[in-house]
């Protein structure tokens, strides 16, 4: 599934709940089934700063593609990572770098984040697009 669809599915999957209570729950759920990031990278050098919550991000390259793994001690960020990590993990470096993201925009998340909130999901795609400009270099 290319990138953009993957954007449209999660806007039809959102599009399927009525209030942000139930759109909340089921962020619950999709960070629930985040698979875990290795523990050896829930240390210091992996938490994405600007979060209100902590949010370790580690990605690696494998076969010219970005894989993220992820950790939050926050239910609803962790989520939110499980999202960002759905749509731009298994992608080339390119294909992470021209992504707008604006699917998050479409299905209303920022609106309904607190302001901080707001600011760590800003943080997470920048940090997950500066892991892939620095795979894109390597790979040069």
């Amino acid at each position: 599934m290319t990138l953009p669809e993957t954007e449209r599915q999660i806007e039809s999957e959102f599009s399927l709940f009525d209030d942000w209570m139930d759109k909340y729950n089921y962020l619950i759920e999709l960070g629930r089934s985040l698979p875990l990031i290795d523990p050896q990278y829930k240390t210091d050098q992996y938490i994405i700063t600007g979060c209100q919550s902590k949010v370790w991000l580690h990605a690696g390259l494998n076969d010219g593609k970005v894989v993220f793994t992820a950790d939050s001690d926050a239910i609803i960020t962790k989520g939110i990572v499980s999202l960002l990590i759905r749509v731009l993990s298994e992608r080339t470096p390119d294909e992470i770098l021209a992504s707008d993201m604006e699917f998050v925009n479409r299905i209303g998340l920022r609106e309904h984040l607190s302001p901080t909130r707001s600011n760590g999901l800003t943080s997470m795609i920048k940090q997950m697009k500066l892991y892939a400009l620095a795979f894109k270099a390597k790979m040069k």
